[in-house]
């Protein structure tokens, strides 16, 4: 277990120098460590140069297992240790603006009561903070993949949805397929990790990536649904931001029969070792709470 344990730090800290600290051993003690378990295993885990480490496949399927395994006996722990302690002190919690402002502003009253030894710290941004050196203890991320350097909790799924109101398309018309995109204008949210070129699959599994020309572009995904709204263009925004709008017909969901990008909402820390009880009793009552989301409970879209 030391020896996962240490090839797990030394991953993520990108050095054996790095892991010294999150181990608290020895320079010599951290490579001894890899070396006999490269040894066991018959296989060598990581390239080392003067410069950099990198893993090896094998290394990186590995790693992958020995992270599994950890979360599985660390979270088997936590279980077992609930209700032992109380959680206590302050909560710095990271949250992108329209996901924190609908659906998680209504839950921390909830939580606060049943935690009244923490004080909550909410700070919300689209931008990707780093927890560590800006100090936050848990941040909730919309992402297709878990952050490979942080710890993670997968909350709920959310599909981006292509949709615009009916006043526009009445104007414009309506786009039959996705290379109908490029004569219409978009309204594009400055952090979507392919910018304005948008995707889309087909039923046969065909990927298409469409470059639009975006005629509004808003760090916000409240703004790139207000300009929708107000009939400005098209956007491709989470269900969480447009369902109500378009169960109430004031938005209508365009090309239904090409599948957008699903993404996972995850609550992510820096670290399993020693985590305050504080921070698992967040990340417990949020994974509840998004149990069934209401985004997902409402009428398909």
């Amino acid at each position: 277990m030391l020896a996962m344990n240490t090839f797990i730090a030394v991953v993520d800290a990108g050095s054996f120098v790095g892991a010294m600290s999150a181990t608290g051993l020895s320079k010599p003690a951290v490579s001894r460590h890899v070396a006999e378990l490269e040894t066991h295993l018959g296989i060598r885990l990581l390239h080392r140069t003067t410069r950099r480490l990198s893993l090896t496949a094998e290394g990186e399927t590995y790693y992958q297992k020995c992270r599994d395994i950890i979360s599985s006996i660390q979270e088997a722990e936590a279980e077992v240790n609930k209700g032992r302690v109380q959680a206590r002190g302050r909560l710095r919690v990271g949250a992108p603006q329209s996901f924190g402002l609908l659906h998680l502003a209504t839950l921390w009253g909830a939580f606060t009561e049943q935690n009244p030894g923490v004080t909550l710290d909410i700070n919300l941004s689209d931008r990707v903070v780093d927890l560590v050196e800006e100090g936050y203890d848990v941040a909730v991320r919309i992402a297709r993949l878990p952050s490979s350097t942080l710890i993670s909790r997968s909350l709920a799924k959310t599909r981006l949805i292509l949709c615009a109101s009916p006043e526009y398309l009445g104007r414009r018309g309506t786009p039959a397929i996705p290379a109908d995109m490029g004569h219409h204008d978009t309204i594009a949210y400055t952090y979507l990790a392919t910018g304005a070129e948008w995707q889309f699959k087909t039923s046969t599994g065909e990927q298409q990536s469409i470059q639009t020309h975006p005629r509004i572009i808003a760090n916000s995904g409240d703004t790139c649904r207000c300009a929708a709204l107000a009939g400005q263009g098209i956007i491709l925004q989470p269900d969480f931001i447009v369902y109500e709008d378009i169960a109430s017909g004031r938005l209508v969901r365009l090309l239904p029969d090409y599948t957008t990008t699903e993404l996972t909402i995850f609550a992510v820390y820096p670290t399993r070792k020693l985590l305050p009880p504080k921070v698992r009793i967040l990340v417990d009552f949020l994974v509840e709470a998004l149990r069934k989301p209401s985004w997902a409970a409402s009428q398909p879209i």
